[in-house]
């Protein structure tokens, strides 16, 4: 998919302490701690805006904006564009923000710790029930899953299952509708399988499962071996303006790019630069 990538200073922002507005972020949970970080560092600099943040799914986000509820929609896929599954947002603009690793996760008592794209899909549309079957022990494999309008879902479906088929009900099946709901269900569920951004694999409770032995890190997101990623959008009704325009401007600021977006396991839009 091809992205422009921009920059900005952030002298720009950080000089307009006077600047005024609201500022209504809906949509990914992927990006929701991005979001709360900027959102804090953002307000110190401009104490008289105000941010609200929150997540449901990134499709939530592209249609909060349509409603005019929202005026950014956080979205991990670039929904001014048809993808699998969606129809574009007719008259949004896409503005990518960052890169977006993410993983298959297990629980810790799971004692795989990597699997190919085929062993992937088959686990998650239910042809392998049964750890022994891809080297693990015998137990019963619980799969999480995340609820339809999940952009971590549409990005694991292409990238890690490499569009094969979810599975959709079962007494090994599970639903849940964001990010943290998957964390909190796969370290609570001995044998499960879920997936996720990079960001919120953190504890002893879950892990990381390496895919066709490539371990899901920056690193190998950026030298091109791990393929399970995306970029992040934030999603507006045309070009941002105001408050609006200057938060965005903040985020692809060299100073936040390379600072806050790191530590919270994004990849900066420049790391991608060909």
């Amino acid at each position: 998919m091809a992205v422009a990538l921009l920059t900005s200073s952030v002298s720009s922002v950080g000089a307009a302490s006077s600047l005024k507005g609201k500022i209504v972020v809906n949509g990914s949970s992927a990006l929701l701690p991005l979001t709360l970080q900027a959102a804090s560092e953002f307000k110190k600099l401009n104490p008289k805006v105000k941010i609200s943040a929150s997540a449901a799914g990134s499709v939530t986000g592209p249609q909060a904006v349509r409603k005019g509820i929202a005026d950014i929609g956080a979205c991990d896929w670039d929904a001014s564009m048809d993808v699998p599954g969606f129809k574009k947002f007719e008259g949004q603009v896409a503005t990518p923000i960052a890169v977006i690793p993410f993983a298959a996760i297990v629980n810790k008592n799971v004692n795989v710790s990597s699997l190919t794209n085929k062993q992937l899909a088959d686990i998650f549309s239910g042809k392998v029930t049964n750890w022994k079957d891809v080297g693990g022990s015998d137990a019963d494999i619980v799969v999480v899953n995340r609820a339809f309008g999940s952009g971590t879902r549409v990005n694991f479906q292409i990238k890690a299952l490499l569009n094969g088929e979810f599975m959709s009900k079962g007494s090994n099946y599970k639903e849940v509708k964001s990010s943290g709901d998957m964390k909190t269900a796969v370290e609570t569920t001995p044998n499960a399988i879920g997936y996720i951004d990079l960001v919120y694999v953190t504890g002893d409770k879950i892990k990381a499962l390496k895919v066709n032995d490539v371990a899901a890190t920056e690193a190998n997101v950026i030298n091109g071996t791990y393929k399970v990623w995306s970029y992040g959008y934030y999603m507006t009704k045309g070009q941002p303006t105001g408050a609006t325009k200057a938060f965005i401007d903040y985020i692809k600021s060299s100073k936040f790019q390379n600072g806050s977006l790191k530590k919270l396991k994004f990849i900066p839009l420049s790391a991608m630069k060909k």
